[in-house]
This record gives structure tokens, sequence and C-alpha cells, in this order.
């Protein structure tokens, strides 16, 4: 056991991850944008869920739209490696039910739940906890769980099923998605701090 959790560390040492400043301002802009549109808050995430809000969908299509056509051009450019995982149906369809399960309970995501945290908000944390156990345990017994998460299906991306045009296709999803972004409509659901801050 501990063998497997040291050699998990190792792995992703020896990753190569590129330029720490690069990583550290793309980090930066996250918590900025994330800050402004106010999507760490719960009550963004259940209006999204009810369908009374959509800054996080309009966020969500611009950030993959543009992340998309930053990464492959960093990734061409050296800047940075993309190693897809490969596709396991079973472990896609029961990590959706956790997933979709826990954004209900705690109405955030991986990357809202640490801003949250560091805003002060302790509740999140107990979920940061049992997710870190939760890894824990997944590495530990993976021989296990990989009877239930079913056999690799290969790491098909978007990019392999159009040779030769990988650039025009990549340019078109991104482009389409930030299209998508502006084009959905602004609703929001705003809580009393919200209000507060338009009163002021």
């Amino acid at each position: 056991m501990i063998d497997r959790i040291l050699g998990m560390f190792t792995t992703v040492s020896q990753e190569p991850h590129g330029s720490v400043w690069i990583v550290f301002l793309i980090g930066v802009a996250f918590g900025v944008i994330v800050q402004y549109s106010r999507v760490d808050k719960f009550e963004k995430i259940a209006g999204f869920a009810m369908l009374r809000d959509t800054v996080v969908p309009k966020m969500l299509f611009l950030a993959i739209g543009i992340a998309s056509i930053a990464l492959y051009f960093m990734v061409e450019a050296g800047y940075a490696s993309f190693h897809p995982k490969p596709v396991m149906l079973g472990g896609l369809i029961i990590g959706g039910i956790i997933f979709g399960a826990a954004m209900a309970i705690f109405g955030k995501c991986p990357g809202t739940g640490p801003i949250s945290i560091a805003e002060g908000r302790i509740d999140v944390m107990v979920g940061a906890v049992g997710g870190i156990f939760g890894g824990l345990v997944f590495t530990v017994y993976f021989d296990t769980f990989k009877k239930i998460i079913g056999e690799s299906l290969g790491k098909p991306t978007l990019v392999s099923l159009f040779q030769g045009h990988e650039t025009l296709v990549v340019l078109i999803f991104g482009i389409g998605l930030i299209i998508i972004s502006i084009m959905i409509p602004l609703r929001e659901e705003l809580d009393n701090e919200d209000l507060k801050q338009l009163e002021s």
C-alpha cells in the first residue's frame, strides 16, 4: 500500500508540467475570474441546477472555448503537455453520479471548492478532506475498483478524428463555444449579500 502511494507521488513529480510561472499566472487568472463572476457561491451553482442562473454555463463555455485553443497551441509550441485519460464507461457513469451528488450537496466543484475554503467557508473543507481520502482509497484499492469501472476503450480525442485538419478543428470548436457563451442570455440568482452590494 505504501509503495503504491509513494509511486503516485513519483509519477506526478516526473510529469512534464511546463513552466511553473505559466501555471501560476493561469491560476491567478482563474482565481480572478471566479471571484469576479462569483461562481464559487452556492447560490450560483444551485441557481444553475434550477435553470435560474446562467452565469455558470456562460463561464464554462467561455473558459472551455478559450482553454481549448490556448492549450492546443501551447502544446504545439512545447509550453505544455496534454495526456488524455482512457475512456472507461463504468468509471464515467459512477464518477458522474458521485460528482453530481457532491455538487448538489456542497454547491461547489473541484475548482471553486478551494477558493471557498480560502474565503473561510469551513463547510467546504469537509468535502475537500473527504475528496483527498477518497482519492487515497481509490489509489490503494485501484485493482479492485478496476473491475467495476471496466476496461479501457482507448484515448479518443476530437483532433484524432480529423487528422490533417487539427488546427482548423480546434479553432472551430473553441470559437463555437465562445459564441455559445456570448449568446446565452444572462440571468442571475442574487443572494442577500449581492443585493446589499447593489443597494450600496
